[in-house]
């Protein structure tokens, strides 16, 4: 294996994880709005990097919410086009205090590199900066041709991309797209997402009362909509895992045979998987599924807060006039986010309690996906990730969401090749986030070389 872009990304690594560290150094917490400038700032850092290293019209696209940073190289003419696609935005940091480091000062040990957004999705964004600039460097020219899309509100739902990609400009025409924002199934095992689930996240508002009342004077009279959003949660799911909204199972397309048994064949301990990544008693779920298939190929539903009320210290014995849950439902192929949507939200206006009024709402939702493995883009990734990792690639699901692949596939009609880098303990959305370090380096080297494969 051996590519003047690879000797030059060899030389440049203690360059290229200086920059990493200086892009990580920015607070680009998309949810905050006090963070609005510092999510511009890093779209200013990516852009003017991508201008540096060769990259052309670049230029940074507004949205009703933080910009998009596009920049491409179209001059490799008869071959391919590829849109590159990541995000620079992140989420909260919040606990702080169960950093060992502060969350945006980068800090190395352990053969890794902690920070909020190191892995997920900065740290791979770069490595596909990276990768383009070593190719650049050495050749004076790229092997295929490139767009670049990044965005700013993957963490918040990505509207402004969705918006930008359904209009289909232009600018978006290309043949495939490389999305970097997955993980290895296990360390030094090469991966390439194929699946995805989608998901449906609502907000569910309980309301009572005008107003707060004494639960002493109107204890036992006025409905509380605490315990009735507690009730209507309860009758969700079952004791089991199963999701009890009618008809919700009915769209679903179950894995193959051949898929469930390759996922058989993975390096997978569910006894190591509890202790180490989840760190629970036991695990649970619905019976009769391994974690595989709960994960990446079954439906779920979870409650994620329930603001509301009285929450400061000592007692204050109020019935609120209302109470507030998130929810989100993950999805699967077959189903859809307005289908499932509606069966939820019909499902539970019937099983409301007396005495309160249910409001529910949508905020954002993406669509599942599968992408087949048999394209040729598909195929140049498993040669080029064989020859950097030195073993074959295994095709794995992912239980989250990217809706933007949705979006490259209805709108453009492209596949996603999703070659992500992460490990499964990368602590993504939790405290001491991770990237391992071996895993950037090699990360740019796979990229490199999927890319002169794919111009081939």
């Amino acid at each position: 294996m051996s590519s003047s872009a690879l000797e030059f990304a060899r030389q440049n690594h203690p360059r290229f994880l200086d920059e990493l560290k200086a892009l990580l150094r920015i607070p680009s917490i998309s949810t905050l709005p006090e963070h609005q400038g510092d999510c511009r700032k890093a779209a200013e850092f990516v852009l003017a990097e991508l201008r540096r290293i060769g990259m052309e019209h670049g230029r940074l696209i507004e949205t009703k919410g933080h910009p998009l940073v596009y920049a491409d190289w179209l001059h490799a003419a008869g071959k391919p086009t590829v849109l590159v696609y990541g995000h620079y935005d992140v989420q909260p940091a919040d606990p702080l205090d169960e950093w060992h480091t502060p969350p945006f000062e980068p800090t190395e040990r352990n053969g890794n590199i902690y920070a909020r957004g190191a892995v997920d999705d900065k740290g791979q964004v770069w490595a596909q900066v990276k990768a383009l600039e070593s190719l650049m460097a050495a050749n004076k020219a790229l092997p295929i041709n490139v767009r670049v899309i990044f965005e700013g509100e993957e963490e918040v739902g990505g509207e402004g991309i969705a918006d930008f990609v359904a209009s289909k400009p232009a600018d978006l025409q290309a043949d495939f797209a490389l999305v970097c924002d997955t993980e290895l199934f296990a360390p030094g095992l090469p991966t390439l997402c194929v699946g995805l689930r989608g998901m449906i996240y609502t907000e569910l508002e309980v309301r009572g009362a005008r107003t707060d009342l004494h639960s002493g004077m109107y204890g036992g009279a006025a409905p509380n909509p605490f315990v009735a959003l507690a009730q209507i949660i309860a009758r969700l799911k079952d004791e089991n895992g199963r999701i009890l909204i009618p008809g919700f199972y009915d769209d679903m397309i179950p894995p193959s045979k051949e898929e469930l048994a390759a996922w058989k064949s993975l390096p997978f301990d569910e006894e190591e998987y509890r202790k180490s990544e989840v760190g629970s008693k036991t695990l649970v779920g619905e019976s009769g599924y391994s974690v595989l298939e709960r994960t990446w190929a079954r439906p779920t539903l979870d409650v994620h807060g329930m603001p509301g009320g009285f929450t400061g210290a000592g007692a204050k014995t109020v019935i609120p006039a209302k109470a507030l849950a998130k929810v989100s439902m993950r999805l699967v192929p077959g189903m859809t986010p307005a289908k499932t949507f509606a069966l939820y939200k019909s499902y539970v206006e019937k099983i409301a309690p007396a005495g309160v009024e249910v409001d529910v709402r949508l905020i954002h939702s993406g669509d599942p996906c599968m992408v087949p493995v048999d394209n040729r883009y598909i195929q140049a990734a498993t040669r080029a990730l064989h020859e950097v990792w030195g073993k074959d690639t295994v095709f794995i699901r992912s239980g989250g969401s990217i809706p933007i692949v949705g979006d490259f596939d209805r709108h453009l009609g492209q596949p996603s090749v999703m070659m992500g880098f992460g490990l499964p303990d990368d602590n993504l959305h939790a405290p001491n986030e991770k990237f391992n370090l071996k895993n950037f380096e090699l990360g740019i080297q796979s990229l490199i070389r999927f890319l002169e494969e794919a111009g081939r």
